[in-house]
């Protein structure tokens, strides 16, 4: 073999070397690389099914309610759903309304986000739930089996067993110029103002169990 040849053979080598050097550390490091992207890529993927959902659920219960909102608030809202997914997730909430099925909608986009839901249909349901099991939020509703201060008296029954879970009031009738209880934390009929309400309370608890 002519000299010339050795020279190039030389001059390349380093190129053939660091290839190879390539493949052999690509073909280690592949398994692990495909089990540490795979689940980002379906966290990623999933994170975008859940907003799609939470954006049709929160159109479902914005149609089934008498109010209208705006669409920058519609997108505020959504906005602050993705941003606030820690604080919501394993959030517990109690939900008492005789008629659920006018809040499915809601319950279902707190349940997708990863909240706890619980249901009760009266103030008797409810008080065995809230005195065994600690809730970081209470919503109810005002007028139930027509006693127009059901969620009143609830408030009451709160006090007597010293559950001190915030309340907020979502329900098709509520004008807070009659006046506000003292134990609630804020009221509301329109299903994006509930959402807004829920995030800060969650984002309230989180920050005191620093």
């Amino acid at each position: 073999m002519t000299e010339a040849i050795w020279i190039k053979l030389i001059g390349t080598a380093p190129g053939v070397l660091w290839v190879a050097f390539a493949a052999v550390v690509y073909f280690t490091l592949r398994t692990t690389l495909i089990q540490r992207m795979v689940p980002r890529l379906t966290a990623v993927r999933a994170l975008g099914i859940e907003l799609e959902l939470a954006s049709e659920l929160l159109d479902r219960a914005q149609d089934a309610s008498e109010s209208t909102v705006t669409a920058t608030a519609r997108r505020t809202a959504l906005g602050r759903l993705e941003h606030a997914a820690d604080a919501l997730q394993g959030g517990k909430v109690l939900w008492v309304d005789d008629h659920p099925e006018g809040n499915a909608s809601l319950v279902e986009l707190f349940r997708s986000v990863g909240m706890e839901i619980d249901l009760a249909l009266s103030t008797e349901e409810a008080t065995p739930l809230f005195r065994r099991r600690p809730y970081d939020i209470i919503i109810s509703d005002i007028d139930r089996d027509g006693d127009q201060r059901a969620g009143i008296k609830m408030l009451r029954k709160l006090e007597q067993y010293s559950v001190y879970a915030p309340v907020l009031i979502y329900a098709g009738r509520f004008d807070p110029e009659r006046g506000i209880d003292q134990r609630i934390f804020a009221g509301t009929t329109v299903p994006v103002d509930l959402v807004h309400y829920v995030i800060d309370l969650m984002e309230r608890a989180r920050m005191g169990s620093l």
